[in-house]
């Protein structure tokens, strides 16, 4: 028995030293986060890197659309392949690679045409192991100037017709008059050619003499560019107001006042009903503020779960302070992962507790630091175990996220019609509770005892667990006991690449687990 064990201890930490070095080899593919816009006829670039940083020569690079065997380009074996390109692409793409020992690449298309827009992914494959990202490219074509056309008298008015082509995507038609008032199109209607361009003709009846001047503008949706055309309308060619018309006029304006004063009677109903219902959710809100000291018997221990943390956040040994790297203690090392494109990146946490049925809370104390910058974000409340947490996401009801969330110096939530809640302080103390069987997510002002606001009617599924998300300069949160926070928590150590957690209060490391970035 002593023998077996002898000669297990090496298979053991062979395996260890396996499994470590396939997470040292372990790798991301990051694209750009927002569309590339690019004129048609012009030449653009796809760009995609590597994270961390590392060289990517001898990788497989591929470009490709929807389908993996829709290439764009292909780079194997330090050389461009073509058996796999498109035939569109061939001799109109090729590889960027001045900074391929970095990581950054990017395939160059020259002589953009309509059928390039949409959707690409690069891949990169190292041995056995492979990511990619997803790309959108659109391009723009901006079109002729329109061109506006009296077509002749119609509906006791000029009937005016602007066209124009050569356009993509679809331009935005506005017909205006001399004073800059905006006029309605009687009707607009579009055709593509061979080439997938926008051929626009939108028509107008102007039956104001005094609107002698009408001008006809086409937009491009995404860059704004706008082209401009007016015509003048000689007084002469409109047609004379006959006597009856005139009386029908007024019969018309009469019947019109009727019809107002109705509506204003209505209109009248319809503020009073608006007042009961604001005065009744006044109320119901009164009634949410005392909720959190019924909530407060319901009070949970959240622990930070450091399994779940992101490389960029530093985590207090207790499980219960987080804090941005750009906050390390004086007695900590700084963490040696430095992310690349950080503004692209959300730096979240989960709490090690587990909710699947019952009613919780828990008290979060948070401060953003003397000096806060556009980088300064954090987020609290709680979210399903199935979410996306890599990268740049967002935290909203749709994406299974029921958060407040801290940026740009306010409090919001990401639903459907976004909230603006409050102005944000330098500290705030706020409670999180969580009813599984009401459907209900309620945050609480604990400096004042006020309800903020409650995600209600919640349809729950799967396991829920406490969230939290932070950026920026002094930024901190700080999970509290119910009955009291701990204001001098210990500054929390630095997590690093290497997966350690130093203790801040001793300079002698310890293991701990494995801290993956989400």
């Amino acid at each position: 028995m002593v023998g077996s064990l002898h000669f297990s201890l090496p298979s053991d930490l062979f395996s260890i030293l396996l499994l470590q070095v396939s997470m040292w080899d372990s790798f991301l593919v990051i694209g750009p986060s927002e569309p590339i816009v690019a004129m048609l006829g012009a030449d653009t670039v796809l760009p995609c890197r590597v994270s961390p940083a590392m060289s990517v020569e001898n990788m497989e690079l591929r470009w490709f659309r929807s389908q993996f065997s829709e290439a764009v380009y292909v780079y194997q074996d330090g050389m461009e392949q073509t058996g796999e390109q498109l035939v569109d692409f061939k001799g109109r793409a090729e590889l960027v690679k001045d900074y391929i020992a970095e990581g950054r690449v990017a395939v160059r298309i020259h002589s953009l045409r309509i059928s390039d827009n949409g959707m690409y992914k690069c891949f990169f494959k190292k041995g056995t192991d492979y990511e990619e990202a997803i790309l959108e490219l659109k391009v723009i074509g901006l079109g002729s100037a329109p061109h506006i056309f009296m077509v002749g008298p119609e509906d006791e008015g000029i009937r005016l017709t602007c066209t124009g082509k050569g356009w993509f995507p679809q331009p935005e038609v506005q017909w205006k008059d001399a004073k800059g008032e905006k006029l309605p199109s009687l009707s607009e209607d579009e055709t593509q050619d061979d080439d997938g361009l926008f051929q626009i003709e939108a028509s107008l009846i102007v039956r104001d003499s005094s609107k002698r001047e009408v001008f006809c503008s086409m937009k491009n949706p995404f860059f704004g560019q706008e082209q401009e055309a007016t015509i003048s309308i000689p007084e002469p060619f409109f047609p004379r107001t006959s006597p009856w018309k005139v009386a029908f006029a007024v019969t018309f304006l009469i019947l019109g006042i009727f019809v107002g004063a109705v509506m204003f009677l209505a209109w009248k109903e319809q503020q009073e009903k608006k007042r009961v219902r604001e005065a009744m959710e006044e109320k119901e809100k009164e009634s949410k503020a005392k909720d959190w000291r019924k909530a407060k018997l319901y009070a949970v221990a959240v622990t930070l779960d450091p399994d779940t943390a992101h490389p960029n956040l530093i985590l207090c040994k207790s499980g219960k302070h987080v804090s941005s790297i750009e906050n390390v203690p004086q007695n900590c090392d700084a963490p040696t992962y430095q992310g690349q494109g950080e503004s692209e990146t959300i730096f979240s946490v989960l709490g090690q507790n587990s909710f699947t049925t019952g009613r919780h809370y828990w008290e979060v104390e948070v401060k953003t630091g003397t000096e806060v910058g556009p980088g300064t974000r954090w987020a609290l409340g709680v979210c399903s175990d199935t979410v996306k947490r890599e990268g740049w996401f967002v935290e909203s009801p749709e994406k299974n996220f029921w958060v407040m969330i801290y940026k740009d110096g306010e409090i919001r939530t990401l639903t459907s019609q976004p909230q603006i809640l409050s102005l944000m302080q330098h500290s705030h103390r706020i409670g999180v509770f969580l009813d599984w069987e009401a459907g209900d997510v309620s945050f609480y002002n604990m400096v004042d005892g006020s309800h903020i606001y409650s995600f209600t009617e919640v349809t729950f599924c799967g396991i829920l667990h406490p969230y939290f998300s932070l950026q920026g300069p002094g930024t901190s949160i700080t999970i509290c006991l119910a009955s009291d926070c701990t204001e001098n928590c210990p500054d929390s150590s630095p997590k690093t690449s290497l997966a350690r957690l130093r203790s801040c209060d001793m300079d002698v490391p310890q293991e701990a687990n494995s801290l993956l970035p989400p």
